[in-house]
């Protein structure tokens, strides 16, 4: 009896300390994870907001303007049109 004894201790021994360092490589490994995680949050550039659409009607209405008070040229005028109603 005493040697089944000792089996079954040995046994105990060796499923407790194997599960100790299983317990102790997931933790270190869930850690390393969570500071990659900090790190690449923390080294990405914000994203720029996208700018509002603008009216298409306010903007040529601003166009006309700047065309009838001489700061654009008839060409000027054509090629931002042209952009605006695409």
């Amino acid at each position: 009896m005493p040697g089944l004894l000792r089996g079954a201790a040995r046994v105990a021994v060796v499923a407790g300390t194997a599960t100790a360092v299983s317990n102790r490589v997931s933790r270190r490994q869930a850690n390393r994870w969570a500071q990659q995680d900090s790190q690449q949050y923390e080294q990405e550039p914000a994203q720029p907001e996208a700018e509002p659409a603008q009216d298409p009607i306010e903007m040529l209405t601003k166009l006309g303007q700047l065309h009838a008070d001489g700061v654009l040229t008839d060409e000027e005028f054509a090629v931002e049109k042209s952009k605006i109603l695409r």
